[in-house]
């Protein structure tokens, strides 16, 4: 039975994304999951396919969207290093660009609207673990820059639309996270060493055993 309420799921086909939108259709929403299909793949949705209040639209997020939704989730951007250092400028762009796209269709149809951040926004911290206050240890011209500046860059944005625009916002830093449909060879550690234990293989030492997580 349908809520009424029509939500928006950028970056839906992805990991997270696509367990969100399973979430919301079981609490009766209708779904819109968009996706470029950059770093995720159709096979994560496909289940939900025959569901009448499931829709798949095949988007880029740094082109704007005019649709009519209530809530919008913003999970457009590929997490692994893998994926965001293969085209570093793109990346960027994703975050940024993405998030004015998506802030202003929240501010045209008066929708509710998630950013789906990052535990990268404090760059390497010299502080474990981090509270909300500590601004962190950041570098804006390195490899990882594209995604740690973008995510920082996004939710700038965010905040200035709430102050600005009196935007209903919502901003979840996400740390390491891991479970069913993460791509196998995502590049991060959890993932790694799940893939070498299937395969037999032996298990690769990361550092010295003084990180954490």
């Amino acid at each position: 039975m349908s809520s009424g309420k029509r939500v928006l799921v950028a970056g839906g086909a992805g990991f997270l994304g696509s367990h969100l939108c399973e979430k919301l259709l079981t609490r009766g929403y209708d779904v819109l999951c968009v996706d470029n299909f950059f770093s995720s793949t159709r096979r994560n949705v496909e289940h939900l396919i025959e569901n009448p209040r499931f829709e798949l639209m095949r988007h880029d997020v740094t082109f704007p969207l005019y649709v009519e939704v209530d809530e919008i989730y913003n999970l457009a951007c590929p997490a692994s290093p893998v994926h965001y250092q293969f085209d570093p400028v793109q990346t960027t762009k994703t975050s940024v660009i993405g998030a004015i796209n998506m802030l202003g269709l929240a501010k045209r149809v008066k929708a509710k609207v998630f950013q789906a951040s990052t535990s990268e926004v404090y760059g390497d911290p010299s502080i474990h673990p981090q509270p909300e206050s500590y601004w962190g240890n950041v570098n804006p011209i390195g490899y990882r820059s594209c995604y740690d500046e973008g995510k920082r860059c996004a939710e700038t944005l965010f905040f200035d639309y709430r102050r600005q625009h009196n935007l209903q916002i919502k901003v979840a830093r996400i740390f390491n996270t891991y479970g069913p449909r993460m791509h196998p060879h995502d590049g991060r550690v959890v993932s790694n060493f799940i893939v070498q234990a299937l395969k037999g293989e032996d298990i690769t030492i990361y550092g010295d055993g003084s990180q954490t997580r």
